[in-house]
């Protein structure tokens, strides 16, 4: 009777179910991935109620790609999963989402909070009544959780876990049991936007660090500025470019933060990932006497097998939740305000010019004609060459992820990547997921290169592009395998090799007409740069997917050096 009263007191009932995609509507969200599932099917039918669009994936492991995609481009995302069997399935989405920071919402259709009480034996159980065990998996791997088992507890847990989704920028988990999804919860809090700001930083303490930091930066003779990951991820861009413009020193990515810089500007210089670098970088790098490292993700794929020379006496960190002055380390102090303080006093700075990115082609790589072979030394100088502004770029880890820090990339290009977490197939979803993003805020060109071990995986989310009309540009380096994991051990080795596929032909087993898609087979040079010429291709009025034929040693200089410093670390004893 209790609860019952407390029902009638509400002044705008609302649904759960509508509650819940309603606030994902308001941070942005349109498109929601996922797999439909007994125990989320009636909570399906309000997504077209609260303006939103069900994708609807092959499976769970490629929503999830297809989620984290769609965050990079729009901000957050949304999965809906089933209890045990779906959400595991997603799982290695969902970690490589909180690996690299990744907002992405989780929401798994449970039994009724009946049948858990009771510890029935259900179908998607362990047959063990334990109804919490798939929970406890997600547990680290979100950073929040809320399990909407009351619901006059569900609106402020399903406002606390978006708000957290945003502000830590990492996936969260939120149950919603087959009992809950018509409860009633008060729709007048829908009137108040969710606060998605960061509480400011105290402002003494702010002040003190921004005059340290001004303190090294007006000391040094040959500062430079180096941008990674966490700058995107944490949104500080807008303040990373006005230090960039205002300050003009030399500035330079990590591989994980491609594309987080305007590349266009004079003083962007390239990508530094230590002897991975293109020439005349890591020298102008490391012989810097002060690094401003912004939002730095020092793992090994991104610093090309741990091979930075970069003094942490020369460097200081800004990030998310602290700042490191050297060895000074300012904890609960965002980088955001500091970053802002330090434009706004720096004054006139020290500065020695760097080198300039470019996609200038050696002129041994140039000849064109149809007996020249597609090389790593040659495309990735001319994929800059015919990329166009605000393109969305996905690179899958491997030769497309390596081959990438050579091309100097037009204003806007968005570049998405998963280089720590480094799940192959990957990239196959989130250009799925990143297509739909950029249909929904004006139709960018979508481009994918992924080598053919790595489509293998999930190759089939292709068809949700084409049943969702998304129009990107795949590109399958077709190398006869595993390349990475050649260099890395086993160049030969039989584990290394895959089956070949006929892969153009997919387009049409999953649906592709001549309306609608388009395939191309590019064996030599003078055949690629025929394509990279056609403007019709270029325009990409359809979905179009090129088998891109590459010698099956042939790798980007910086995939074999890093390659090599892993197989160092795998046999350190």
């Amino acid at each position: 009777m209790a609860s019952d009263i407390r029902t009638l007191e509400l002044k705008s009932p609302i649904d759960v179910a509508e509650y819940l995609f309603r606030r994902l509507h308001e941070v942005g969200i349109r498109g929601v991935h996922g797999v439909p599932g007994d125990y989320n099917l009636v909570a399906l039918d309000y997504i077209p109620k609260c303006g939103l669009n069900w994708v609807g994936n092959v499976n769970e492991l490629n929503a999830g790609y297809a989620a984290d995609g769609y965050a990079r481009v729009k901000g957050i995302s949304a999965v809906v999963t089933t209890f045990g069997v779906g959400e595991l399935s997603l799982l290695n989405a969902i970690a490589g989402g909180y690996s690299e920071f990744v907002p992405i919402v989780h929401i798994v259709g449970t039994p009724s909070t009946l049948s858990q009480k009771d510890g029935m034996l259900l179908h998607h159980t362990l047959g063990n009544g334990n109804f919490e065990v798939f929970s406890e998996m997600s547990k680290n791997i979100s950073c929040a959780m809320a399990k909407m088992n009351d619901p006059h507890e569900a609106a402020t847990l399903i406002d606390n876990a978006i708000r957290e989704c945003w502000l830590q920028s990492r996936p969260v988990y939120i149950t919603l049991p087959t009992d809950m999804v018509e409860k009633k919860v008060e729709g007048e809090r829908l009137k108040t936007p969710i606060d998605l700001r960061h509480p400011p930083n105290e402002t003494e303490k702010e002040d003190y660090v921004v005059d340290v930091v001004l303190k090294y930066l007006h000391a040094a003779k040959n500062p430079v500025i180096l941008v990674d990951a966490c700058a995107q991820r944490h949104r500080v861009l807008d303040e990373v470019h006005e230090l960039i413009e205002k300050s003009n020193l030399p500035t330079f990515v990590a591989p994980m933060g491609k594309g987080a810089v305007t590349e266009i500007l004079p003083n962007y210089g390239g990508v530094y990932a230590g002897d991975g670098s293109k020439e005349g970088v890591r020298e102008r790098v490391e012989s810097s006497d002060l690094i401003l490292s912004i939002g730095a993700i020092k793992s090994d794929f991104n610093t090309a097998g741990f091979t930075y020379r970069i003094s942490q006496l020369s460097t200081i960190d800004f990030h998310s939740n602290y700042i490191r002055v050297k060895y000074s380390e300012y904890p609960s102090v965002r980088m955001q305000g500091v970053l802002k303080k330090v434009v706004g006093k720096m004054g006139k700075l020290n500065i020695q010019p760097g080198p300039k990115a470019s996609n200038d082609i050696a002129s041994e790589h140039k000849k064109i004609s149809t007996d020249e072979v597609i090389t790593h030394d040659w495309l990735w100088s001319r994929v800059g060459q015919w990329l166009q502004p605000k393109d969305i770029v996905i690179t899958e880890t491997g030769t497309a992820n390596f081959g990438i820090w050579e091309t100097k990339f037009p204003e806007g290009v968005l570049a998405l990547s998963q280089v720590l977490w480094g799940s192959i197939g990957y990239s196959v979803g989130a250009c799925q997921g990143a297509a739909l993003a950029a249909k929904e805020t004006g139709n960018r060109r979508t481009i994918l290169f992924v080598g053919d071990g790595s489509f293998e995986l999930t190759a089939q989310e292709v068809s949700t592009m084409i049943r969702q009309n998304l129009k990107p540009i795949i590109f399958v380096i077709c190398n006869e395998g595993y390349t990475i994991e050649r260099y890395i051990h086993g160049m030969d080795a039989a584990y290394n090799n895959i089956s070949e596929w006929k892969y153009k032909d997919l387009i049409p087993a999953f649906g592709g007409t001549p309306q609608n898609s388009k395939t191309y087979q590019v064996k030599n040079k003078q055949e690629a740069e025929d394509l990279f010429n056609d403007n019709t291709f270029a325009q990409a009025g359809v979905l179009q997917f090129v088998e891109l034929y590459m010698p099956k040693e042939d790798a980007p200089k910086a995939l074999k050096l890093t390659a090599e410093a892993s197989a160092r670390t795998n046999a350190k004893q």
